[in-house]
């Protein structure tokens, strides 16, 4: 099967997890990420779909793949980017269109902190990453290119050339 991630991570959140719930539990599927980002709890929400049902996806960067978008690609067994594939480390950041008392925000500000922290842990554990660089790139906002991601050695390099068939998702 394949699944198309384009867009905010949010506005595709249904289709994303009815899509994935369609893969059998252990199931391949090859995902193309084209997204900013979006909610980290949509984000946290597709790794746990993932995870939980063993699913082993290739992940394929034809554009961007940034902020909670991260996430779900980190997760994929297999991870593949061109030189021009585009991904934007930074902290989280959060908004509220509602009116809110200071306790909520207060409330919001502590949990928001102590979710940062974990999350930023399982990105670079999911990357199997060293936590440093991870978090070096998240403090800066950086952008990093798929060569740097190649190079990182947490992605697969490829040319923009048509590939005959996709190679096969490593088990184990």
């Amino acid at each position: 099967m394949e699944i198309a991630l384009v867009g905010d991570l949010t506005d595709n959140e249904a289709d994303m997890t009815d899509r994935l719930l369609g893969i059998e539990p252990g199931g391949e599927c090859t995902i193309y990420f084209d997204s900013p980002g979006g909610s980290p709890y949509c984000a946290m929400s597709l790794v746990t779909l993932m995870r939980m049902r063993g699913i082993r996806a290739t992940g394929i960067v034809t554009g961007e793949c940034s902020s909670a978008a991260l996430w779900p690609f980190a997760t994929c067994t297999r991870r593949i980017v061109t030189p021009y594939s585009v991904f934007l480390f930074h902290p989280m950041k959060w908004q509220s269109e509602e009116h809110i008392g200071i306790t909520e925000a207060a409330e919001w500000s502590r949990h928001f902190a102590e979710l940062e922290r974990e999350m930023d842990v399982l990105l670079g554990e999911l990357f199997g990453a060293s936590g440093d660089l991870i978090g070096q790139w998240i403090k800066t906002h950086r952008y990093v290119t798929g060569r740097e991601m190649a190079q990182a050695g947490l992605a697969e390099m490829a040319s923009l050339q048509p590939l005959p068939e996709l190679p096969p998702v490593p088990v184990g």
